[in-house]
């Protein structure tokens, strides 16, 4: 079973959390939440309250197969400000393990410099050509370029979940999810 790491920070978007957690675990993922501090409850964007199931500090050196940054603000510019949110993408990178970020979590990632090179995409103006001119930014909801996967936004995150598993699993496994959410009429 695939092991991923979503930090949860103040201040995250809550509907991109939420819908990338309860995807992956219905898929059979084990997924840890874990909050950048010692207090595991999360005030997210929008007042909800979630629980992280850990602390960052407490998996810090675990072995994970995928670490997902959720976006909103201002819980991406908490994580982006966390050295060790860059220290766990860099060495997950060095691995070419996955490294996936929604809304404007990719600019964690082009902070970091992993996505130098690659095609990635975002919320709306959070990467912008003039900054950074070495991403092939893309309009697309959902952009896998080798071990990256970016995602505009809060809209996009049931797709984006879905080629998440896709990714960590199967095919099938992403179908059998996909049709518990959109059963055939």
């Amino acid at each position: 079973m695939p092991n991923v790491l979503i930090p949860l920070a103040e201040g995250c978007e809550e509907l991109e959390a939420v819908t990338l957690i309860d995807l992956l675990r219905r898929a059979e993922i084990n997924v840890i939440t874990a909050s950048l501090t010692n207090q595991i409850n999360i005030t997210c964007s929008r007042n909800v309250v979630l629980i992280a199931d850990t602390t960052l500090d407490k998996v810090m050196h675990d072995d994970f197969d995928m670490l997902i940054l959720p976006g909103g603000q201002p819980g991406t510019n908490n994580l982006n400000n966390d050295p060790r949110i860059h220290t766990l993408i860099k060495r997950l990178n060095q691995n070419n393990k996955a490294i996936a970020a929604i809304c404007a979590a990719p600019l964690i990632l082009a902070n970091a410099g992993v996505l130098n090179g690659k095609v990635a995409t975002s919320y709306p103006r959070t990467l912008n050509a003039a900054t950074w001119p070495d991403i092939k930014l893309s309009n697309n909801a959902v952009e896998i370029d080798g071990n990256i996967l970016t995602s505009q936004g809060p809209g996009t995150a049931i797709e984006f979940a879905l080629t998440l598993i896709q990714q960590l699993t199967d095919q099938a496994t992403r179908h059998t999810v996909e049709t518990g959410l959109f059963p055939q009429h």
